[in-house]
């Protein structure tokens, strides 16, 4: 399986810097991750949906850690890219 798109979409909050839609093999698109700028740096969150007590439960996510990796390193790569086009 190969990331073969990754959309940006940038936002100028505290923490959240940017929404991103991923597509599989040009043929599965994941929208809504975000990107944060967390404690210790940016990371990927995925999609997710609140629940009726307050709780986040994630819609789509990675089940091993080298899938988390590979996303979050296209997304990151992709929202660097972004960023310096902005700053053209």
């Amino acid at each position: 399986m190969e990331i073969t798109e990754v959309r940006i979409t940038l936002r100028d909050e505290e923490r959240l810097k940017a929404f991103a839609n991923i597509t599989f093999d040009n043929a599965f698109v994941i929208r809504g991750l975000k990107v944060i700028n967390g404690n210790n740096g940016y990371f990927v969150s995925m999609p997710s949906r609140k629940r009726t007590d307050g709780t986040h439960q994630d819609i789509a996510h990675p089940v091993n850690n080298e899938m988390r990796r590979l996303i979050e390193e296209k997304v990151l790569q992709a929202y660097e890219e972004m960023l310096k086009t902005q700053s053209v």
